[in-house]
């Protein structure tokens, strides 16, 4: 009998409550929507971590809020918008409160100039 196999970011998700989940879903999906198909889903630092070349995007929950975590250049390319948002942020990672509406615009953007730069410096790394 064949067994339904489940993704190790499904697990991650699964772990959550509920409430919790529907928000991670919808992170998740926001972020698979930009993704090339060359782009692969894995756990990385015990987080949902999306890879195109590297490591693209990842996001957690915590307590009280998701980290997302597109590295310091989606933070600084952002930055503006993350303070118009009044988002708490630092140098790699931006945090949206568990029980507010997830700025998924933001998450959007952020992800698509992730993915454009990682793509841009595989190129640059094949040219050279």
């Amino acid at each position: 009998m064949k067994r339904n196999m489940i993704s190790p970011v499904d697990e991650y998700i699964l772990q959550q409550p509920a409430d919790i989940q529907i928000v991670l879903y919808s992170v998740r999906d926001v972020i698979k929507n930009e993704m090339p198909e060359i782009a692969f889903e894995k756990l990385s630092y015990q987080m949902p971590t999306f890879d195109v070349h590297g490591n693209c995007v990842h996001f957690a929950v915590a307590k009280n809020h998701i980290g997302f975590y597109p590295a310091p250049s989606g933070i600084l390319a952002f930055e503006d918008v993350i303070k118009k948002k009044n988002l708490k942020y630092s140098k790699g990672a931006v945090q949206f409160p568990l029980h507010e509406p997830l700025p998924l615009d933001l998450i959007r953007l952020i992800t698509k100039f992730r993915v454009e730069e990682n793509i841009s410096k595989y190129n640059d790394k094949k040219i050279k």
